[in-house]
């Protein structure tokens, strides 16, 4: 059991923890952002990201501070807290976000873990290969073998109080995902980014991202906390959150203002294209589009910079309160009606229902049948589990209509659960608000909880009273099961 983490509330397989760092002395909470901190160009203060922003945390790249003789002696002299003026944890990366887009660095994991120790970093980063996408199987194997070798070296290495990252790594290969992580979760290491998904967002292959993700997390225990390398865009942290990512650090804020670009949970807006500013944070009260246009570079950037980070936090607390209560599956609905691709990444999110159900609660409020997509939700997988439970007997009525004296038992028939006995309809999720007007994908999945409550119960005859269901539920139906179309009567 990791000590440093600890798990306090979840909803799918997103979850509220305390990762304590102990260098730092401070208690983190997570979902988390952490802004990125580009020691030559600051955009936004540290200090100010901690005092206005609440920015518990962040992180900055050791290696071109190492890289920098100035900055390099003034880190090892007087601290990195102090040369950022930053009181929260500091995580250091190492220089594999520069081997990625470069090919090469000039420092190896034990002189960088060295240094980031020295210079007084809080989590600290191996020297890792980050494989990119689409890569031929056989380089895939190379770099993760390279990957688990740096893990070694990083754990032989004294780093004090410093906790240390083990990233994993495995391009779009879930098998290897799944191992690179099993074999860092069996290090001694603390925190384990999943690396080199930075290609996949920047190309909108969110549902490709999802599967890294939970390929990752199949190998990891429960107990560890996931960051998700790169990913700095409010639009799709729901849907990371949801799949089990606890930490994310974000450069957008900044790199997205120097270009002029407006952030929002629905996309990014181009501040030359708006006429109103849809928002409620400090810089967008105080300022029209006008003005902020007629601002001078610096100046605008940085407040752009702010409204950036502003919607950023918010996002992230809107994530936790929805982790509260127990609906952050919808949060995830709904932003992902923002863009196709992010529908992409919520519908492989769904063809991972059984995964997140192990970790999704069995009690919530309610269930609100929001899409198709819906249907596919873990709590609709975990009643079709639990039918197992149930011991109908005799002549059973299964039906969307009134109960019937004709038969030994009548249960309720609800799209996109399916048949359960009457006595059920006040539990979760049972008591879900579901649309008059159902699409053909609940009546599919309802039409599955028939086929399974039938295949345990062989000698139970079933009768289905239904309200004109199309074929394509029909035919999942058996053909023992008597099948009743109620709107006909």
């Amino acid at each position: 059991m990791r000590e440093h983490f600890e798990l306090r509330d979840a909803d799918a397989a997103g979850r509220i923890g305390r990762l304590t760092v102990p260098r730092a002395d401070v208690t983190v909470e997570t979902p988390v952002l952490l802004p990125v901190i580009n020691p030559n160009i600051q955009t936004i203060s540290p200090r100010r990201l901690y005092e206005e922003f609440g920015a518990e945390i962040l992180i900055t790249n050791s290696y071109i501070i190492h890289g920098d003789d100035d900055l390099r002696e003034e880190a090892l002299d007087v601290g990195l807290h102090e040369l950022l003026d930053f009181p929260g944890a500091i995580m250091t990366d190492s220089g594999s976000f520069q081997l990625s887009e470069y090919g090469e660095i000039d420092v190896t994991t034990e002189e960088i873990l060295r240094f980031q120790r020295d210079a007084g970093s809080d989590i600290g980063t191996p020297v890792d290969i980050p494989t990119p996408p689409d890569v031929d199987r056989e380089r895939a194997e190379d770099e993760l073998a390279t990957t688990k070798d740096r893990l070694a070296e990083a754990e032989a290495i004294d780093t004090g109080e410093m906790l240390v990252n083990a990233p994993v790594q495995g391009s779009t290969y879930p098998d290897l995902r799944e191992d690179a992580a099993a074999h860092a979760d069996a290090t001694d290491l603390d925190v384990f980014p999943v690396g080199a998904v930075v290609p996949l967002m920047n190309d909108y292959r969110y549902g490709d991202m999802v599967d890294a993700v939970a390929a990752a997390k199949r190998g990891l225990g429960e107990d560890a906390p996931v960051h998700l390398f790169g990913a700095g865009h409010p639009m799709m942290f729901a849907l990371a959150v949801a799949m089990g990512c606890d930490l994310f650090d974000s450069a957008a804020y900044a790199l997205y203002a120097r270009d002029g670009r407006y952030l929002t949970v629905s996309g990014t807006e181009h501040l030359d294209e708006l006429d109103y500013l849809p928002c409620s944070c400090p810089v967008c009260t105080e300022h029209t589009p006008d003005e902020l246009r007629a601002l001078d570079s610096r100046a605008r950037e940085e407040e752009l910079a702010a409204h950036n980070l502003h919607v950023t936090f918010q996002e992230i607390r809107r994530i936790k309160q929805a982790i509260r209560d127990g609906d952050l599956l919808e949060l995830v609905e709904a932003r992902a009606r923002a863009h196709p691709a992010m529908l992409d990444g919520y519908r492989a999110l769904c063809d991972h229902a059984e995964q997140l159900e192990r970790a999704d609660p069995a009690s919530k409020d309610a269930f609100f049948y929001l899409s198709t997509e819906s249907a596919d939700r873990p709590e609709v997988v975990r009643h079709h589990q639990r039918l197992d439970r149930l011991d109908p007997e005799g002549e059973v009525l299964l039906t969307e209509g009134n109960n019937s004296d004709n038969f030994d038992e009548t249960w309720r028939v609800v799209p996109p659960f399916g048949p359960f006995p009457r006595e059920l309809s006040e539990t979760y999720p049972l008591t879900a608000e579901v649309p008059d007007r159902k699409d053909a994908r609940a009546l599919e999945r309802a039409a599955d909880g028939v086929a399974r409550l039938a295949e345990l119960n062989p000698d139970v005859e079933f009768t289905l009273g239904h309200r004109g269901w199309p074929e394509s539920a029909l035919d999942r139906v058996p053909d023992g099961v008597t099948c009743w179309n109620l709107s006909e009567w």
